[in-house]
């Protein structure tokens, strides 16, 4: 899905962008500091679910968006899975036009607000930014993309695009994730009638289940879905497609195209003694518990849940740090990542990294559990640790863990919350005959189309990928809506 580069030379020589690029010289520009993000203190965020990321002020921004050297050829935009018009929205902001700004965006990227809070742009965008071959740190491409959307919604002025031609063929997302509603976004504003199928009582998937309110606020994740509802999009809660409703069923109610989203929600663990004691919990169930469930805002929301005091999550993604400060918020007065491979390692993003060993956690890296004791109520005690070393790259391309013989110890824990990864929901994939499937349970798809064997047919998102980035998932989104455009118009 490249960008049109004609459309992106006509967009940068606009007579104000001239103007304003010749407002500075690429040296006083690259010369400029990179901004950093106000953020709360780490004793005061701990004592509560309040984001820890306060946002860039106007000044600010502004100061940073004339970083920003405007490439004729911005390499940015290759590393954005959704091709957002980088340099555009970023002038905008510097020109202080910030709803325009927020409109840019919009042009490709129906949740930017939340892309600008959990996107890693580090690997992404911010990774292809011409500033790295000057040795230099990158634009804060996702501090400025959440200051212009949330400029938007602070105002109350949501730009809703206009509509041209509106299409009498109905389709259909199963699945309510980023990959859904960048999908649902995108045929709307092609003039599809859409609708979207969510098995739970809230819309938007991990954006509400997984992502703690101090990293995404649910306040956040509303509004955007609030933005897809004024572009007509359809949500129907409460509805397990594969049970309630087959895609048969969808047919005869006169869909014609189908994206399938359901995500990756299966929660895997190590399959090692003792991890049915009572206090171990997956990833899944203690952030679902916390988020959907609201158990952190007892006690207006009676969720039980067990708030360990000495808590271990197994792990080193963004769902395991996204765990361990939340216990910390939950009253642990010691919390710990353990995790088998070095933190050269970790997948997870270096914020999130950063901001945990600010608040206390401590890292156990090159540690693996091998059991869970449990006391004469099935309660778990203790973990029996054994220490790692690292051997040869494994298909990863990162160094593969090995055990050290003889290295085990015991940790004393009340709470264990592992969280090494998820598998693909089964239901959809078991509920549609035809569909190809891999040996780890995902939908085979045209990686160039995300058509699955079957017509009409298309998925993206953790149900292809089996775990991935919110972008990612997005990007697969808008790929599928794009090809299932053009396979409804080719019918």
């Amino acid at each position: 899905m490249p960008v049109d580069p004609q459309e992106l030379n006509a967009d940068r020589n606009q007579d104000w962008r001239n103007e304003l690029r010749s407002g500075l010289s690429a040296k006083e520009r690259s010369g400029l500091p990179r901004v950093k993000m106000p953020e709360l203190a780490p004793l005061e965020r701990i004592l509560g679910f309040v984001e820890v990321n306060s946002g860039l002020n106007e000044e600010m921004a502004v100061q940073e968006a004339k970083r920003c050297l405007d490439c004729s050829t911005p390499s940015c935009i290759s590393g954005c899975p959704v091709n957002i018009n980088i340099p555009g929205f970023i002038k905008l902001i510097e020109k202080k036009d910030f709803l325009a700004a927020a409109k840019k965006l919009k042009e490709t990227n129906a949740l930017p607000a939340v892309c600008g809070r959990v996107c890693p742009q580090e690997t992404q965008c911010e990774a292809t930014c011409v500033y790295q071959k000057m040795k230099k740190p990158p634009v804060a491409i996702g501090y400025l993309e959440r200051f212009a959307s949330d400029c938007e919604r602070l105002t109350g002025t949501i730009s809703i695009p206009v509509i041209e031609k509106k299409r009498p063929v109905k389709v259909a997302a199963i699945g309510s994730g980023p990959a859904s509603l960048t999908f649902a976004g995108q045929m709307a504003k092609l003039g599809y009638p859409v609708t979207v199928f969510e098995a739970l009582h809230e819309l938007a998937g991990v954006l509400i289940y997984g992502i703690p309110e101090f990293r995404l606020p649910k306040s956040i994740v509303r509004s955007e879905i609030a933005y897809l509802e004024a572009l007509g999009v359809a949500f129907e809660r409460n509805v397990v497609v594969g049970k309630m409703l087959t895609i048969d069923d969808l047919r005869n109610q006169g869909f014609q195209g189908f994206f399938i989203g359901s995500g990756a929600g299966l929660p895997k663990f190590m399959h090692i003694p003792g991890e049915n004691s009572i206090g171990v919990y997956s990833s899944n169930e203690y952030l679902t518990r916390v988020n959907l469930m609201r158990a952190y805002q007892f006690p207006q929301y009676d969720t039980p849940i067990i708030s360990g005091k000495r808590v271990a999550v197994i792990g080193g993604g963004n769902t395991a740090m996204d765990s361990v400060r939340t216990a910390v918020r939950l009253g642990a007065d010691k919390a710990m990542i353990v995790y088998r491979r070095s933190e050269q390692e970790m997948p997870a993003r270096i914020e999130e990294v950063h901001h945990a060993k600010e608040e206390g956690i401590e890292f156990l890296t090159l540690t693996n559990p091998v059991e869970y004791l449990a006391d004469g109520n099935g309660r778990v005690k203790q973990m029996k640790v054994q220490k790692m070393g690292l051997g040869a790259a494994d298909d990863s391309g990162r160094k593969r863990p090995v055990p050290i013989t003889g290295s085990e110890y015991m940790i004393d824990v009340d709470t264990v919350v592992v969280g090494v990864g998820t598998d693909p929901n089964p239901l959809i994939p078991q509920a549609i005959k035809g569909l190809e499937i891999t040996k780890w349970g995902t939908i085979v798809v045209n990686e160039e189309t995300m058509q699955t064997a079957l017509p009409g047919i298309f998925a993206g998102g953790d149900i292809v990928r089996g775990g991935a980035t919110v972008i990612l998932a997005m990007g697969d989104g808008k790929k599928a809506a794009e090809s299932l455009h053009a396979y409804l118009n080719n019918k």
